[in-house]
C-alpha cells in the first residue's frame, strides 16, 4: 500500500473545489507523506510520517522549517500517533515501532528514540496503530493484532485471528493474511481490529 502521491500538504486548490474554503498554510516537504497527527491536547502543532524513513514535528505558526525531525527508522513511516503532547510513537516498514520524547531535546535533530519495539512483523501492508493510556496496539502480517506498552520493548500482548476451515470448520491458521487496521475504543481496555480478509474482531485487554 503506497502514502500520498502529493509532496505538498495544503489544500487550496481542492477547498475552491469542495468548498471547504481557503488553505491558511503551506508545508513544503521532499517525500511523499504517508500520514498526519496532531496532538489531542494542540491545534498549533502537527507530525506526519514520510516516505523518507523520517518524522517530522512542526509548529503551525512557522511552518517554513520543522521544529524536529526524528531519525532511526529505516524505511518508510507509516503512522504517527501521540501519547501525549510531547510523546509520540511511530510506526514503520522496517518491522518497529518506535517511541520519542520531544520535552527534553535541546537539538532539532533527534536520533535517539525513548524506547525500539519489536515483534511483530510488518515489511510491507499498512497495519495500523492505536494508542491508549499508555498501551500501543499495531497489526502483524502474520495475522496477529500485539499490543505493547510504552515501557517495555516486547509485546505485552497478543490475539492471533484464525481462518475458519469451510470443510471441518476447524479454526485454521491463514498466513496469507495481515492486520490492516487497529482502534482502541476510548478510555477503554476494548480494541477494534481488522484483517485482510475482512473480519472484524472486538478485543477486551484483560
Amino acid at each position: 500500500m503506497g502514502c500520498d502521491t502529493k509532496s505538498t500538504i495544503h489544500g487550496a486548490e481542492r477547498a475552491r473545489q469542495t468548498g471547504l474554503g481557503t488553505s491558511v498554510g503551506t508545508i513544503k516537504t521532499k517525500a511523499n507523506v504517508c500520514c498526519v497527527q496532531f496532538p489531542s491536547d494542540s491545534g498549533n502543532t502537527l507530525a506526519f510520517g514520510s516516505a523518507d524513513h523520517r518524522v517530522y514535528y512542526y509548529d503551525l505558526r512557522n511552518p517554513s522549517v520543522p521544529l524536529y525531525t526524528l531519525i532511526g527508522h529505516n524505511k518508510t513511516v507509516s503512522y504517527v500517533k501521540f501519547l501525549d503532547s510531547s510523546t509520540l510513537v511511530s510506526s514503520s516498514t522496517d518491522n518497529t515501532l518506535k517511541l520519542w520524547d520531544l520535552s527534553e531535546s535541546t537539538s532539532q535533530v533527534i536520533d535517539c528514540p525513548v524506547q525500539t519495539f519489536t515483534g511483530h512483523m510488518n515489511v510491507k501492508n499498512f497495519v495500523g496503530l492505536s494508542v491508549s493510556d499508555g498501551y500501543i496496539a499495531t497489526g502483524s502480517e502474520t495475522n496477529e493484532v500485539v499490543v505493547y506498552h510504552k515501557a517495555f520493548r516486547m509485546p505485552a500482548l497478543s490475539y492471533k485471528f484464525n481462518t475458519t476451515d469451510p470443510i471441518s470448520g476447524d479454526e485454521v491458521d491463514d498466513s496469507d493474511q495481515f492486520i490492516s487496521y487497529v482502534c482502541w475504543h476510548v478510555q477503554s481496555s476494548t480494541l477494534v481490529a481488522a484483517n485482510s480478509m475482512g473480519n472484524i474482531k472486538l478485543l477486551d485487554m484483560v
